[in-house]
């Protein structure tokens, strides 16, 4: 029987590596606690009724708060055209809003720009450049665009916007922003840039996620948040129980929703936008543009512009180069080894390695252990505390070498120079998961 592995190859610095990889937690402004991904109930959210939204007063709220810099005001139409054209942009909808090209022309507060250059960002990144004014205007926006393109950010810094013209919260008010994720990892992930630029303007925020006890996230919005991002499932949880509400929810964003319709998530999906009023601000993220994900789009999103950054038919990050090493199944732990000992006599020798099952990886880890390598592991078996230990080491560099199973590996966002994956079962699965782990817009190698 023939088989196959790869890794991949990105020539970061491993001082870039301990640096976006520290752990940031300790500034949020609110403390974080776990909470629920899928539920563990048949069916989540049964108990919650829609609201008639068509019988209620909606209070008004803000959602333009765009106005565009003269710099942006006075490009010429080819300039924009060129600007779009080198970057891969393509756009559908009407009244788009030119793209800024500095941080300088966003309009943000200036302790917002200076974090951004703080930490490395020179320029906006494509999708930045042009969802910022769309965002900021009030459109409802679809995004297509690889994974490590600079969404979050796309999304988050006008959410902060957003909440600072509204009202404050007052006692038994839900959040005023709403994300929503498909897996804890990224959750965390998302409330880490949260951290980073939440302090700017007094935000709250909290993580509802799966694996930990419910007890801090009710207090935290007991409490009253700002900003919430959660899991499907968890969130459902907290509605059916009214430890939270979505009354004062104005601004939705769905992150990867393809990944959260391929995980099952649509039902639960529906049941949360039904208890968010009809006339909120709605931005979807996706790095593929199926028929479920387009459908959920043309339902849920009244007049949308939808902008696709790099191929429209895109499927993964073009930015990683493939090759694949095939071999017999018996030689693939010999080929691994042998492959990691290249790897970890390179200065830059992060390693990410992929393997399908608990059980393997446990005995993966091992064998590499064995062959007097550093090596750390996570899985479904592994508690929270232990996942979130694990996953810090690993940014850090205290372990240059990470063996996990895809589950458990979903969100991952770490800075590598390698990735490895025993098996090959999808192409899409593969880059998407190597694009989380890199963040980063230099060329990378798979082997």
């Amino acid at each position: 029987m023939v088989s196959s592995m790869g890794y991949s190859r990105n020539p970061i610095s491993s001082s870039r590596d301990r640096r976006r990889g520290r752990d940031r937690r300790s500034r949020s402004p609110v403390r974080r606690r776990g909470g629920g991904g899928r539920g563990g109930r048949g069916d989540p959210g049964s108990n919650l009724r829609k609201p008639r939204w068509e019988t209620k007063k909606l209070e008004p709220f803000k959602k333009d708060f765009y106005l565009p810099h003269e710099a942006v005001q006075n490009r010429s139409k080819s300039e924009i055209e060129k600007y779009r054209e080198e970057k891969e942009i393509t756009l559908v909808g009407e009244n788009i809003p030119k793209p800024i090209f500095k941080f300088d022309e966003s309009g943000f507060p200036e302790i917002i720009i200076k974090e951004l250059k703080k930490q490395g960002f020179v320029e906006p990144t494509a999708i930045q450049a042009q969802g910022w004014p769309i965002a900021l205007s009030g459109n409802n926006l679809v995004g297509i665009a690889s994974t490590g393109s600079g969404k979050t950010l796309s999304y988050i810094v006008p959410a902060l916007i957003h909440i600072s013209h509204q009202r404050k919260l007052s006692r038994g008010d839900g959040p005023i922003v709403l994300v929503l994720s498909p897996t804890r990892e990224l959750a965390q992930q998302i409330q880490t840039v949260c951290d980073d630029f939440g302090d700017a303007f007094g935000v709250s925020s909290t993580c509802l996620f799966g694996g930990a006890p419910k007890g801090g996230q009710a207090s935290d919005l007991s409490r009253g948040v700002e900003l919430v991002i959660a899991t499907p499932g968890r969130l459902l949880d907290f509605l059916e129980s009214e430890r939270t509400n979505m009354c004062r929810c104005t601004y939705l964003v769905l992150d990867e929703a393809d990944r959260m319709l391929d995980m099952g998530f649509e039902p639960q999906i529906r049941k949360i936008i039904d208890q968010i009023r009809p006339d909120r601000q709605v931005l979807m993220w996706s790095a593929t543009w199926p028929k479920e994900v387009k459908n959920l789009a043309e339902e849920f999103l009244d007049e949308y512009i939808q902008i696709n950054i790099g191929s429209l038919t895109l499927a993964a990050n073009h930015n990683i180069q493939q090759i694949v090493e095939v071999c017999q199944e018996y030689d693939k732990e010999t080929k691994l080894i042998s492959l990691l000992k290249k790897i970890m006599d390179e200065d830059e020798n992060k390693t990410i390695v992929f393997i399908e099952t608990k059980r393997r990886v446990d005995e993966i880890t091992r064998k590499i252990k064995r062959h007097g390598y550093s090596a750390v592991c996570i899985h479904g078996d592994k508690s929270q505390y232990e996942r979130d230990n694990v996953l810090k080491d690993f940014r850090d560099s205290r372990y240059p070498i990470l063996v996990a199973t895809d589950v458990a590996a979903r969100g991952l966002e770490a800075h590598t120079s390698c990735t490895m994956r025993t098996k090959f079962k999808k192409y899409y699965k593969n880059v998407s998961m190597l694009s989380h782990c890199r963040r980063c817009a230099s060329k990378m190698d798979m082997h």
